[in-house]
């Protein structure tokens, strides 16, 4: 199969490797559809991790039709059209037990960490992936759901809500400002609004990306390249600053 290969800093590769097999009866192979190019990539390539090995395959989230099933697989079938968690547990160690998923003590990679595709183990920017803990790790796409919407439940969107809504405890009336309106951005604006904000305010130095988070749900806008951008901040909150940013 073709998959991108992380070659070392600032290399990587587009070649023929091995397709992956199943090695434990909890995994799945998934046939991708569609996989993305996170920030985490990025900053793999500059060498910013330094825990990937030369040789691994990259990407963390992704959609795609399961092809083959481990012999304990009972909740997943050949066929079936899924999306990848960034995230993989298995759902029966302590910090899974307590819903702690990302800290999750899989001996995939490092005890703690849920996050292993395209750093501890081959990942998801190649025409097929193994899935660990498929019956935890991976979620069937409903009907109706198109492939450009499902991957954004892979990582984007999700992270967008939990970061900064959940995190921020966005509640009805709080003046919000999200720093940043790239994909996970305008995800937290997206979502942000489901909890009754006065004030969305959309801060980035791109106005195009500006323009898509009003159509996202931010009220105001702001640019940052702006030498008063903090003064205008303010004037939009009555010079009182934002409850959640």
């Amino acid at each position: 199969m073709k998959a991108l290969v992380y070659k070392g800093p600032g290399q990587k590769s587009w070649e023929d490797v091995p397709d992956p097999v199943i090695l434990a009866p909890t995994d799945v192979i998934v046939k991708m559809v569609a996989t993305t190019i996170c920030g985490t990539d990025l900053h793999i390539l500059k060498g910013d991790v330094p825990e990937v090995s030369v040789g691994r395959i990259l990407g963390h989230e992704g959609i795609g039709v399961i092809t083959e099933v481990g012999d304990s697989v009972s909740q997943l079938a050949v066929g079936d059209r899924v999306i990848l968690a960034c995230v993989s547990s298995c759902g029966q160690c302590s910090n899974c037990r307590k819903g702690l998923y990302s800290h999750c003590l899989n001996p995939e990679g490092v005890a703690g960490i849920g996050w292993i595709f395209g750093y501890m183990i081959d990942g998801t920017q190649a025409e097929y992936v193994r899935v660990p803990f498929a019956e935890n790790s991976v979620y069937k796409v409903p009907e109706g759901v198109t492939d450009a919407e499902g991957i954004l439940l892979s990582d984007i969107l999700p992270t967008g809500f939990e970061i900064g809504v959940q995190y921020g405890k966005v509640t009805p009336g709080d003046v919000v400002a999200v720093i940043g309106a790239g994909p996970v951005g305008l995800s937290s604006v997206m979502t942000a609004r489901l909890y009754g904000p006065s004030k969305i305010i959309a801060i980035d130095l791109d106005n195009a990306r500006l323009a898509r988070a009003k159509d996202f749900g931010a009220t105001d806008t702001v640019n940052s390249g702006d030498a008063d951008w903090k003064e205008q901040v303010l004037a939009l909150t009555d010079g009182l600053g934002v409850d959640v940013a």
